[in-house]
């Protein structure tokens, strides 16, 4: 008796994607995953939370929006349809991933996650509308967002990578430090949720619910974490150098640090300014980049054996493209 193929099991038997394809798609749903908070963001920055009424549909009676919607209804709609533009690309990187010989099960179900996470935060994002823009629920939403974000760069790293035990580049005190700015950037972020909760910009120009903190309070508590986050981030730029530790982790932790600078910049001439719509959306951009930042400086203070997998591990890849 013949055994049933799947579809990406039948189509693996007809495409083999080259190494840099995967990578290629692994990449597209790292910047589909950023794309999709910030276009979150407009609507939010737009007033046009509530845009479409309703969910899954626009309105009562209409799937898609409405004429009677207008400029609101148009950028609200267009953020949910972006929202499978990011599914194909995420089953782009599943799809390029099952059919790449050899099959890396580890990167298809680092995929699927992904579409987990996606699929969860579209429901989250209507529990949102149907809630009226509750600030915990739209707070939720974006550190979901983030979420994905975090299992799209593991994915594109791992890309790069054998499937082997990872071993560390670096010495302990090191990683250590690592983990130290991954839980404080974990909590800028978290406090950046409560600075957004709590202020201006509700999402919609009707009477919003918001987060009972003083905004001016959360916002001061949001940058003594960002101190924290740039003194871990300096130490960590200047112990790698002590360490002599390999250099492209010493790049990427200048990358951080520049990141950082740009994005506090940012930070207080929005504070300062009464936090216009642009800026607000560029701090937005610029906390996934931090994120991201964080993230590649960790993923490279280790790496992981290709000889199982017959993938380049990143130091064999730095010397295959020098």
């Amino acid at each position: 008796m013949r055994a049933v193929l799947t579809p990406l099991a039948y189509l693996a038997r007809r495409w083999t994607p080259s190494p840099r394809t995967v990578q290629r798609a692994a990449f597209a749903a790292v910047l589909m995953s950023v794309v999709i908070v910030v276009t979150g963001g407009a609507v939010r920055l737009t007033g046009s939370g509530l845009g479409c009424d309703t969910w899954p549909k626009c309105t009562d009676n209409s799937l898609i929006v409405t004429q009677e919607q207008g400029f609101h209804g148009v950028i609200e709609f267009g953020n949910r349809m972006l929202t499978y533009v990011l599914c194909a690309a995420v089953g782009w990187a599943i799809t390029a991933a099952r059919c790449a010989t050899p099959w890396r099960r580890s990167l298809t179900r680092l995929g699927w996650l992904q579409f987990a996470i996606v699929m969860g935060n579209a429901v989250l994002g209507g529990i949102t509308v149907l809630t009226g823009l509750n600030p915990y629920s739209v707070a939720g939403h974006f550190l979901l967002a983030t979420s994905l974000i975090t299992v799209t760069v593991i994915t594109w790293q791992r890309t790069r990578e054998g499937d082997g035990p990872a071993r560390p580049r670096v010495p302990a005190p090191v990683r250590a430090l690592s983990r130290a700015l991954i839980a404080a950037t974990v909590v800028l972020i978290a406090a950046g949720t409560v600075v957004t909760g709590s202020g201006p910009h509700a999402g919609d120009s009707s009477e919003i619910k918001r987060m009972p903190f003083d905004w001016s309070s959360t916002a001061h508590v949001h940058a003594v974490s960002a101190w924290v986050v740039c003194a871990l981030a300096v130490a960590m730029w200047l112990l790698l150098r002590v360490a002599d530790s390999p250099a492209d982790t010493r790049a990427r932790a200048r990358d951080l640090l520049i990141v950082l600078l740009a994005q506090g910049a940012i930070g207080y001439v929005q504070y300062f300014t009464k936090v216009p719509e642009a800026l607000v959306a560029a701090h937005m951009l610029g906390s996934c980049l931090v994120w991201i930042a964080v993230l590649r400086v960790a993923l490279s203070l280790r790496e992981r054996p290709s000889a199982q997998t017959g993938v380049p591990a990143q130091g064999d890849a730095q010397l295959t493209n020098a």
